[in-house]
């Protein structure tokens, strides 16, 4: 008689446990056991427990393989899901094999769960084990389908509600509950204070300070106070929600005409606006992939308003970023003055006014919901599809997609959908589509490198950037630590050539992702090792630092709406010395426009009790010695960089802590 020893573990979230009854068969080398009920005295399988249970065969089994997994109704009761995070087996020899689960089990559905050491396809050397991948491979592209709405634009997973997701790529209970509790008390307040869907303008920039009671953050408190100063407005660009968009400016367009009279006030005494260029000193945003985009049309047939123009920076002697020029449109005419700071107060205002509305525009559909979002989806998606649970990969990847598809299905109706958020923006859902259209294709594989990104914008020596020295730091680190368990797994380039599972994933993502555009330099296989390893340092730094660094501050920056509203009600100014105030207050979204946004960017700014931060890996996928001893030296430089910025933001009258590791989840999750 051969004793098998099987420990048993139930996840810990809410409703995990179960009351009916689970069987199990083992299979081996040497054969199969018995169909065993397992069943202890006592209630079995209550959330949280590990039990021990065993199950005896007429002799060895030999090298176990496979267990099988059934789950049968206790009784009369009604469904009773059970969430099995893992099985550890100890053999009647003594060895000790890891068999992951993490998923929902339900009545009549039959789990098969594989143990050991991650295996690559071409190192499966037994007929089950082969036959096992294969069969797992056609369910998962089944189960898991491709969808093209919009041939121009990263393509989906064919999921349209969240009922129909399996039930491990949905929220947990807890989140879901906690989440439609922000839901609730939100609109029960905004609603008790009347301002839900009031179509009344702002009298004054006091009131606005009032939509929460209580839902504010230290951060969103001081850009109300702030937001008018130009130091901000420019300090903005490089570690607020977006510093995707600046880069050096060594010469002006030609359709940008700054003259040297114009900027010279606001330059160091003595200097040019030739000479400061020269240096170094001079920086440009400009926003000509939205030219020629049509604006949202309104009920009553009038058009919402954007402008498509130019800023120019400069880094004083003080290492402060300042504008010091505006274009708010392409093309220079006596309509389309240049603003400067010397202007009327409320001139210099309302320009950076339209000028940043159509930076929070493309910030959110492009550098947000597309560049992490949707490029995140299609990453989840073929790592779902090709990669059989016991891929390296599979298990490397997997905790970084944690709840990604939930959170896309879940938003995109509430963005996207005929009274979303961004459809009722400026731009509107056509004017969206048509810019994420464009960005896409002009997108290239440098640009979603950091490292080479932050080289290509000129802005390697920039003072007081902190989300570049944060984010490199991160990139190294997650670097570092995906190169040692790539090279563990793939000792060889012909180890990446010959993985077939490996090279039909990379095509799947440059197919449905990049949509097939060599010119963006995307690999569409992999040769080599160091290939392997760059594209995987940049998802996983995309799906976890990136998402970071341009979701966490959405309240934080968006919320007080004059900082960057996604809408705007007059035309932006054709000429210089007609603005008031009451001109600003009148350009905003009314009450209730503004009041729709603020609650769901707070709802995107909570922090969840089940979150899940960078390098935490709660979930037990990897039986070898080494990948482990990776990821603990890998939380471990996480910890020392952490250690650092909270010294350095200590120092700082705006800290800056979105890349700081403790607030970086490990996925994108919200």
């Amino acid at each position: 008689m051969a004793e098998y020893k099987l420990q048993v573990t139930t996840g810990d979230m809410k409703y995990a446990g179960t009351m009916d009854r689970v069987y199990v068969t083992l299979f081996g080398t040497e054969g199969k056991s018995e169909r065993t009920e397992l069943d202890n005295f006592g209630i079995d399988f209550r959330t949280g427990t590990t039990w021990t249970y065993t199950i005896n065969s007429n002799s060895s089994l030999g090298k176990l393989l496979l267990i099988k997994v059934e789950k049968d109704p206790f009784l009369i009761l009604p469904e009773d899901e059970w969430y099995c995070s893992k099985i550890v087996a100890t053999t009647p020899e003594g060895d000790v094999t890891l068999f992951p689960c993490y998923r929902w089990i339900s009545r009549g559905e039959l789990v098969e769960l594989r143990g050991g050491k991650a295996v690559k396809v071409f190192e499966e050397d037994h007929p089950l084990l082969i036959d096992h991948r294969k069969k797992e491979l056609k369910l998962k592209k089944s189960s898991h389908q491709w969808e093209i709405t919009d041939d121009k634009i990263p393509h989906k997973v064919h999921f349209k509600l969240i009922s129909e997701l399996p039930a491990e790529l949905r929220f947990s209970m807890s989140k879901s509950d906690e989440v439609a509790y922000s839901r609730r008390t939100i609109g029960i307040e905004l609603l008790f204070k009347g301002l839900v869907g009031s179509s009344e303008q702002w009298e004054n920039f006091k009131d606005m300070k009032k939509i929460f009671w209580y839902k504010k953050t230290t951060m969103s408190e001081y850009v109300a106070d702030h937001w008018k100063e130009d130091d901000f407005f420019g300090y903005q660009y490089l570690n607020a929600t977006n510093p995707n968009v600046i880069k050096r400016c060594s010469e002006l367009p030609k359709n940008f005409p700054v003259t040297e009279e114009m900027v010279k006030p606001f330059l160091k005494e003595g200097s040019s606006l030739k000479k400061e260029m020269e240096k170094g000193n001079i920086f440009i945003r400009d926003q000509k992939i939205m030219d020629g985009i049509p604006t949202r049309k309104l009920e009553n047939g009038d058009s919402t308003y954007m402008t498509v123009g130019f800023c120019l920076f400069y880094m004083n002697p003080e290492n402060k970023l300042m504008p010091i020029a505006i274009q708010l449109n392409q093309q220079p005419s006596e309509q389309n003055p240049i603003f400067l700071p010397s202007d009327l107060e409320t001139d210099w205002l309302l320009a950076k006014l339209f000028f940043k509305s159509s930076d929070v525009m493309e910030y959110e559909a492009v550098h947000h919901l597309m560049n992490t979002h949707f490029l995140v989806e299609v990453f989840a998606v073929a790592t779902l599809r090709c990669f059989p649970v016991i891929h390296p990969l599979y298990k490397l990847l997997i905790p970084h997609f944690r709840y990604t598809i939930h959170i896309n299905i879940a938003g995109r109706p509430e963005l996207f959908g005929p009274e979303g958020t961004l459809t009722m923006s400026s731009l509107g859902y056509e004017g969206l589509m048509e810019l994420m259209g464009r960005h896409l294709s002009e997108m290239t594989y440098s640009s979603l490198c950091l490292p080479e990104n932050i080289t290509a914008r000129g802005l390697e020596s920039v003072p007081n950037f902190y989300y570049r020295d944060d984010g490199l730091k991160v990139w190294d680190i997650i670097n570092s630590f995906v190169k040692s368990i790539v090279e563990y797994y793939y000792p060889s380039d012909n180890d990446v050539f010959k993985d077939s599972e490996l090279q039909e994933w990379i095509s799947e993502i440059f197919t449905h992702c990049f949509l097939g555009n060599k010119h963006s330099g995307i690999p569409a296989s992999f040769n080599t090792v160091e290939e392997l390893i760059k594209f995987v340092t940049m998802v996983i730094f995309r799906v976890t630092a990136q998402h970071a660094a341009v979701n966490n501050g959405q309240f934080d920056y968006q919320s007080w709406i004059p900082n960057g509203a996604l809408l705007l009600r007059k035309p932006p100014p054709t000429t210089k010395g007609q603005s008031t105030m009451k001109t600003i207050l009148e350009t905003l979204p009314n009450v209730g426009e503004t009041v729709k946004t603020a609650a769901l960017l707070w709802l995107l700014a909570a922090t969840y009790t089940d979150v899940v931060y960078l390098g935490a890996y709660p979930e037990e996928r990897f039986d070898e010695p080494a990948p482990k001893q990776m990821i603990k030296e890998f939380q471990a430089e996480l910890s020392y960089l952490s250690e650092a910025i909270t010294a350095r933001n200590s120092q700082l009258e705006v800290p800056y802590t979105y890349l700081d590791p403790k607030e970086i989840e490990n996925s994108v999750a919200i």
